[in-house]
């Protein structure tokens, strides 16, 4: 059995904990975070803290904090050469402290609270200072059910770009297009199976093959007519830097 210590308590935190509570192959000796309000609720199921100086022996020791916390936290850690990891897609390896054992346990997934996840559709990405660790965070993955991925900083960081992209930044053109309903007084919610078969596309396509539509097609006088329907700015400006993109992607004029 894994021995975890789980440090912070926003999104990302909260998950790890209910997927590692239900694990029978870990246990989650402790969870701290600076403010008790946070995790009290959950004081029956795990020894809860707020003192740094009463932390446990465990085998792993989790900051699951903001990209910016994770430095000081680790340097305020009141031992030395253990296994400590952070969650973080974008921060490097070495910015917890080196008097520690330095590792990374980067779940790539969007979080929320209120959402429910399953951890089988939640890959892991593992990287450790040294290669000894890299099997003890590959078991942790595997108890959650998750599938791991060894990755170095720099494969990391670009999937955490790439992340982006294809999940912050679709969301957004998600929100637009609900309002393009919205003002026309359309259902979004009939917009929904193509979104759904857009993302299965990918699975057996590359995203240039799955590409379709009037700029691939070319179609001005559509593009056209698009454009002057727009009333919305934003919403304007970028349709014509995607629209721009996907000429250049597949060489249109």
């Amino acid at each position: 059995m894994i021995s975890v210590v789980l440090l912070g308590a926003g999104n990302v935190a909260s998950h790890l904990f209910k997927a590692f509570f239900a694990s029978e192959k870990i246990e989650v000796k402790q969870w701290y975070n600076r403010s008790l309000k946070t995790i009290d609720k959950y004081k029956a199921q795990v020894l809860v803290t707020d003192n740094l100086s009463t932390l446990v022996k465990a085998d792993i020791y989790i900051l699951a904090v903001s990209d910016d916390a994770i430095e000081t936290l680790s340097k305020q850690l009141p031992f030395e050469n253990r296994l400590v990891v952070h969650t973080s897609g974008s921060t490097s390896l070495y910015a917890v402290d080196m008097k520690q054992k330095r590792g990374v346990f980067y779940p790539l997934q969007t979080f929320s609270k209120a959402a429910d996840l399953d951890f089988k559709n939640v890959p892991i990405c593992i990287e450790a200072l040294n290669k000894k660790d890299l099997p003890i965070l590959k078991q942790l993955a595997e108890a959650i059910g998750s599938i791991s991925h060894k990755v170095n900083s720099d494969q990391r960081q670009a999937l955490h770009l790439a992340a982006v992209f294809v999940n912050n930044f679709t969301n957004q053109l998600y929100r637009m297009a609900h309002e393009i309903t919205e003002m026309n007084g359309a259902e979004f919610d009939i917009l929904k199976p193509l979104i759904k078969e857009t993302a299965h596309k990918i699975e057996s396509l590359s995203p240039y093959l799955a590409q379709t539509g009037p700029v691939l097609r070319n179609d001005k006088k559509t593009i056209k007519r698009h454009l002057k329907q727009l009333e919305n700015e934003q919403h304007k400006a970028v349709y014509e830097l995607l629209t721009k993109s996907i000429k250049k992607t597949h060489g249109i004029r």
